[in-house]
């Protein structure tokens, strides 16, 4: 398989999360949420992932609970790989949230990194596409060796820094931009 081959097939796994990629060095666990509690005083929910506590607001859920249609359960989805929680309304509407979704409403700074070194990820995915350079070509460029290049572009490896994509991207054409502003 040529190089453009394999950049295809890092490209394809995007959307892969199989049992046996979990293993590979460089790749997180997949997070999995232990418990969800319903508070309907503060109209929030707990999520507990590990040792930490997750808030997510009711006025943030797609299905909004009412005086006269609350939740009236919340749980880890097992049939989402416990990384989601399922709720119902007394009306018996149901719906799911990523724990992705919570990490980012709160905010959390590891989350944030994690999205962005991914965001780079498929930026270079595509600028290699666009270049028509190979994977060889890129390795003696950074002075280093081809499977180091195939680890930037797992979009599962959260272990590469990102001072070593802005790197590829530079050598790909790309200019990037890190800009600082306040949040909302």
């Amino acid at each position: 398989m040529g190089s453009q081959g394999k950049i295809l097939h890092v490209w394809n796994r995007l959307s892969s999360n199989s049992a046996s990629d979990q293993g590979i060095a460089g790749r997180r666990a997949p997070v999995k949420i232990d418990a969800v509690e319903i508070d309907n005083r503060r109209a929030e929910l707990r999520i507990h992932e590990a040792s930490k506590v997750w808030l997510f607001p009711y006025a943030k859920l797609r299905l909004k609970p009412e005086p006269d249609n609350p939740i009236i359960e919340a749980f880890p989805d097992p049939e989402l790989g416990n990384e989601c929680f399922t709720y119902f309304l007394a009306s018996g509407e149901t719906d799911s949230i990523h724990l992705d979704n919570v990490k980012a409403l709160n905010r959390d700074p590891e989350s944030m990194v994690d999205l962005f070194l991914f965001d780079l990820t498929v930026e270079a995915l595509e600028s290699i596409e666009e270049s028509g350079m190979g994977i060889r070509q890129l390795a003696r460029m950074m002075d280093t060796s081809p499977a180091q290049i195939y680890r930037l572009l797992e979009t599962t490896n959260y272990s590469k820094s990102i001072g070593q994509m802005i790197r590829l991207l530079y050598l790909l054409g790309k200019d990037v931009r890190l800009e600082v502003k306040p949040l909302p």
